[in-house]
């Protein structure tokens, strides 16, 4: 008997060769996106977009909006590389930079997979937490062992996993459709700050910071490139082009859906601007939500915050592994990666730090790890000798430098607030 591994690789040869059309072929085509995409909607996402709705009600939307965007070009990029090359980013990073070069990129990689599990990891402990009334420690070693068990599904090739984590994505996405049919919204005023930019005040620099670091993640672009890797066997220039337009298409959509969910995040969070601009954290605003709108509400953003720890948990630890082996040749069982990288959660919280600023603060530390992916993406992706006809063109480079340049000068800002050459 086949397994859904091996009936999704076989529909995949079947649709590139052209002997298969229709749902199923787009079905099977799809996947690594989708996995990608649980990076955009993780618990730190929660956090920043309830952060910045609260505050700012909807004037920091656009922010939103552009890294997304940015997201979506920079995750299309990952794809396009595994599918022409087989490899993904951390191992083509090992071959083309020096010893010394390659585990510095590892060490500041793995600094922000730890950051990036900070945020996911104690955000579905959170809901956990909430759901069941018991206290934050307890739940996180329930959510270790949930985490550790679905884990499991991993051995059984890559379809099973990827179902699971897209049904998550699923529930997220269902939930914030049903809290805009409950929240309140002026959508007028969504649009035209959708697309007009503006900062209310110097404090909201830190956190459109954040809200990059939540959107453009750096461990989802090292683990696009890998996922594509051993779906199936590419035989021609031709089926490596049409698998991209396909990995195109699945991004567009992917993305589209992450980025709607995190401005529908915003927006729900707007109810709090005014009379509960002070709202800042998860359980704050669960424990909000109920007398505002609802405990239906508030009960669906707990599923939904639980789904997406749990799923973004999952994707994390596959990224880990990809940067582990990828950068230093070292594959160490995932159980054990997963007990490691959750170690650095349980001193957090143990020492009595304030979850919401160390998962806001945790998104800041990804955005200043950001440009050392993308940078790396854009100079492996314009050699032709690795790209081969696919490297980037001028126009698609200027456009990613451009994006490069505008994290940057986000973090230069944020740089000299702490310095306190800036107000803050």
């Amino acid at each position: 008997m086949t397994t859904l591994t091996e009936r999704t690789r076989f529909t995949l040869g079947e649709t590139l060769a052209g002997r298969s059309q229709g749902l199923r072929g787009v079905l099977a085509l799809a996947g690594p996106a989708l996995v990608a995409s649980v990076a955009y909607v993780d618990p730190g996402n929660y956090v920043t977009n309830i952060q910045a709705g609260a505050r700012y009600g909807y004037a920091l939307l656009w922010v939103v909006l552009l890294a997304n965007a940015i997201a979506m070009f920079f995750q299309a990029q990952a794809a396009r590389l595994g599918i022409v090359t087989g490899r993904n980013l951390a191992e083509l990073c090992r071959e083309r930079y020096s010893v010394r070069t390659a585990t510095a990129m590892w060490v500041l990689t793995e600094l922000a997979a730890m950051a990036t599990d900070l945020a996911e990891f104690v955000g579905g402990a959170v809901a956990l937490s909430l759901l069941l009334r018991v206290a934050l420690i307890p739940a996180m070693l329930a959510m270790g062992v949930l985490t550790m068990l679905l884990l499991g599904l991993q051995g059984r090739g890559f379809r099973p996993l990827e179902v699971l984590i897209a049904s998550l994505v699923g529930v997220i996405s269902v939930s914030y459709l049903a809290e805009l049919l409950i929240a309140p919204a002026d959508w007028g005023a969504v649009a035209r700050h959708s697309l007009v930019p503006g900062l209310p005040d110097a404090g909201a620099v830190t956190l459109c910071i954040g809200l990059v670091g939540a959107t453009v993640m750096p461990h989802a672009i090292y683990l696009h490139s890998s996922l594509t890797q051993d779906r199936v066997a590419l035989r021609d220039d031709g089926e490596r082009a049409r698998m991209i337009r396909y990995s195109n298409r699945e991004v567009v959509f992917a993305l589209t859906m992450a980025g709607l969910v995190n401005m529908a995040m915003v927006v729900m969070a707007a109810c709090f601007h005014g009379s509960h601009s002070e709202i800042a954290s998860l359980d704050g605003a669960f424990h909000t939500l109920t007398p505002l709108l609802g405990r239906a509400a508030a009960l669906i953003f707990l599923l939904s915050l639980l789904a997406s720890g749990l799923s973004s948990s999952l994707v994390a630890t596959m990224a880990g592994q990809v940067v582990m082996q990828g950068f230093v040749r070292t594959r160490i069982p995932i159980t054990v990666r997963r007990l490691v990288t959750m170690v650095p959660s349980f001193v957090v919280i143990g020492l009595g730090a304030n979850v919401t600023s160390a998962l806001i603060w945790s998104q800041v530390v990804l955005s200043f790890v950001l440009p050392l992916p993308m940078v790396t993406l854009l100079l492996i992706g314009r050699d032709a000798r690795v790209m081969g006809r696919f490297r980037m063109g001028g126009r698609t480079l200027l456009l990613a430098g451009t994006m490069v340049g505008f994290v940057c000068v986000l973090n230069a800002v944020l740089l000299l607030q702490t310095a306190g050459l800036l107000p803050s």
